[in-house]
């Protein structure tokens, strides 16, 4: 992880404006490599067109950031790289592109189930299932068709220590999910994605209902993956942008606006309406 993850905050004046969306070249301005390339896009719920031509690019093993107000587009954006957008009735790509390590993602050819393997999500609310810690994680392996139980404690044990959450329930495995407080929930889900091996780690507000305490382990263990996984995360908290992602991107009316390093954004930002933003002038 980078070490210049302090943000300052912009200043400067007037109203927000649509602007140009300003990317740096490979997205990183470095030899990173591409997990997620965008080309494109556009995305319709029904006759509301709520992406229009996103391009970006995601690197690997670094924390992307998604900011902007509500509404702009970022939870669509995120829910569009597993496929979860197909859940709902009449919402649809309709233009564009979207390649994981070269895998037109949205070829019909492509096998859901393994994408959502491959691209794993940490939910806004926690959502344990109704079984016991074990189980949680367990279930997802067994899925996979891990039958091995020496395999299984061994990935659990891996898994929730790799969530900070081991030390905490290794004497209560096999008591109900639904136990553990609401920090602990939301490091159980992390703990059940990480599980099955994915490559991506998608996470829409993971810190929203917790407390700061709660945040402040979410957040460590989200710095703590990178070595392993390409995250993104959606966020309202500019801050929690600042501490743990190596790139933002900031939305606007379904639009990308700018997508830069996060140090970048934060201090020095090309268009004005991401210094409006970030400094509280709008949103």
């Amino acid at each position: 992880m980078d070490d210049t993850r302090t943000a300052q905050r912009a200043t400067g004046t007037g109203n927000a404006k649509p602007g140009p969306v300003t990317t740096p070249a490979m997205s990183t301005g470095s030899t990173d490599k591409v997990m997620i390339d965008v080309e494109g896009l556009d995305f319709h719920y029904g006759p509301s067109k709520a992406l229009h031509g996103v391009t970006l690019k995601i690197p690997e093993r670094k924390v992307t950031a998604f900011i902007g107000p509500s509404g702009c587009g970022k939870s669509t954006l995120l829910r569009c790289f597993n496929r979860m957008n197909d859940l709902i009735d009449h919402a649809e790509v309709t233009a564009g592109l979207i390649r994981i390590q070269e895998t037109d993602i949205n070829d019909p050819a492509v096998d859901v189930i393994e994408l959502r393997r491959r691209v794993g999500m940490v939910f806004q609310k926690s959502n344990p299932f109704p079984k016991s810690i074990y189980e949680n994680i367990a279930y997802g392996l067994r899925i996979s068709g891990i039958r091995d139980k020496r395999v299984i404690d061994e990935t659990v044990e891996r898994s929730l220590q790799g969530a900070a959450l081991w030390d905490e329930v290794k004497d209560r495995l096999h008591t109900s999910a639904l136990g553990l407080s609401g920090g602990q929930q939301q490091r159980l889900c992390i703990a059940r994605a990480v599980a099955v091996q994915p490559e991506v780690i998608l996470m829409d507000e993971p810190c929203s209902a917790l407390d700061p305490i709660a945040t402040a382990k979410v957040e460590d263990l989200i710095c703590t993956l990178t070595d392993r996984f390409t995250i993104v995360i959606v966020t309202h908290n500019m801050q929690q942008a600042a501490r743990v992602s190596d790139m933002t991107a900031f939305f606007y009316l379904g639009r990308l606006i700018e997508f830069d390093r996060t140090d970048k954004l934060f201090s020095n930002p090309s268009q004005k309406q991401t210094e409006d933003y970030i400094s509280g002038r709008f949103g």
